[in-house]
Order: C-alpha cells, then structure tokens, then sequence
C-alpha cells in the first residue's frame, strides 16, 4: 500500500472513469442531474449528504465540486476503490471515506453521523445487491435521512418480466445503441479488464488481496427498476419515480414523508 502515490490513483481513476462513460455514455450529465437535485431538495448551502457505494469516490467529488459547503459521507465495502478515493481526494473538506457492508442490518447507526442526513445518493452501485438484501439497505438508509429527505440512485434499470413485451424492446433498444455506438469496433476497456489489469499494478497487491476477501460480486441481482421500487416503498418511502431518463440509464429519485 506504500507505493499508492497520488500520480498512480490518479492513472488508474482516469481509466476507471473511461471504462464507466463505456457503458453509461450519459455519466455526466446523470451526475448534473442528481446534484441539481441533491441541491434543490436539500435547501441549505451545508447538506449532509451519504453516498453509498461510493467506488472511488465519483459522485462525492463532483457534489464538493458544486456544494462546496456539503459534507459527504461516502460508504463502500471494497477497499482498493476506497483507497484510490482516500489517496485522490486527501485532505479535501468534507469527505470522508467509510468501509460499511450496506446489505448488513446496522449499517446506518454505525456511521454515527452528527445529525440525521438531508440526501443519500447512488450511482451504478447498488445493483450487485440482491432484492432481499436490498430491502435492508433501504430500511437503513431510512432511519438516517430527515422527513422529507431525499434517496437518488442512477443506475441502467431495466424492464421486469412481468411485462413481456415491453422487457424485450428495451432489452432490444440497448442491443442497439451499443451496435451503433461501436460499429466501428473500439469498444473501451471494460469492467472486467479494468480488474484484471489493476491486479497487476504492484501498488495494489495487499489491496487486491483484501478485496478478495471482502468482496462478492454475482452479477446485476437487482437490475429491474420494480425491485428498487418495491424495497423502497417496503422501508417506507413515500413518492417514488424517475427524475431522468436516457433508455435504461434511469434517476431512480425517493421521499421520505416530511
């Protein structure tokens, strides 16, 4: 870990950021509209805001960038994403960095947060959670937000099955756009290689190791917007719906009663 520089995270953020605008070609202007609204819901210039699995800290720093005067809280359970977070963003007001499992009941009371916060955001995050885990996550993350705060995930929600024919289009809409979008065959490195040559990176041997033994990825378990949408109603929010939208590229956005 000694040999994680500012210069390497730096390196290694850039690519990350490259192989997620590969799969999410509206990641900035999905990031602009969930600060715009992490703004306008919070009405205050010093929000509390939580970001839940932060990655390396993406959103959170595009909030400070915006919200000077917002304080992050930034939770994920994979330690080689948070230290490229801590090493890129050190000694920056109002971010901290917390190792927290989000599907484990507690999660929420142990950030012992000062008070209780004005907004919770996620971005291409939450999905690897399965739906019954889900529904912990949600009822934690209700029981630290103030009445009337706001829950904001941007992720690629797709369609159920209990929709048939309305799941095949939009599965056959997202066939499509990748087709045109790499028609000429320069598909960027994707998530999958990014892991794989970041385990080569000396600076990361101690870190990668630890992830293995943290992290458990099994694929999108919770893609389908119903299942968001139903833990979220589950844990007791009240409006629910979507903000933005480009395809599948969704702002999933959620009140809490005042």
């Amino acid at each position: 870990m000694s040999l994680l520089t500012r210069e390497v995270a730096d390196t290694w953020i850039a690519r990350w950021d490259v192989q997620q605008e590969g799969y999410i070609p509206d990641r900035e202007e999905r990031f602009t509209a969930m600060v715009d609204a992490v703004e306008a819901a919070a009405g205050r210039p010093d929000p509390l805001v939580l970001d839940l699995g932060c990655g390396p800290g993406s959103l959170a720093g595009r909030i400070l960038d915006r919200v000077p005067g917002a304080t992050v809280v930034a939770v994920d359970t994979d330690p080689l994403l948070l230290s490229l977070g801590r090493v890129v963003h050190a000694g920056r007001d109002g971010l901290t960095f917390t190792e927290l499992d989000l599907r484990e009941p507690g999660w929420a009371a142990r950030l012992r947060l000062p008070r209780q916060a004005d907004a919770a955001v996620s971005t291409t995050a939450l999905h690897w959670i399965s739906g019954e885990q889900l529904r912990v996550t949600y009822r934690e993350l209700a029981t630290v937000l103030r009445p009337g705060g706001l829950f904001l995930n941007g992720d690629n929600f797709s369609v159920d099955d209990s929709a048939p024919g309305l799941a095949r289009l939009d599965t056959e809409l997202r066939e499509r756009e990748g087709a045109r979008r790499f028609a000429a065959g320069d598909r960027p490195e994707d998530w999958r290689q990014w892991w794989d040559a970041i385990a080569e990176e000396p600076a990361f041997t101690e870190l990668h190791a630890l992830r293995g033994e943290s992290v458990e990825h099994h694929g999108s378990e919770s893609a389908h917007l119903s299942t968001h949408v139903a833990a979220l109603r589950d844990a007791g929010f009240g409006e629910i719906g979507t903000l933005w939208q480009r395809g599948d590229n969704r702002l999933l956005a959620a009140l809490l009663p005042a």
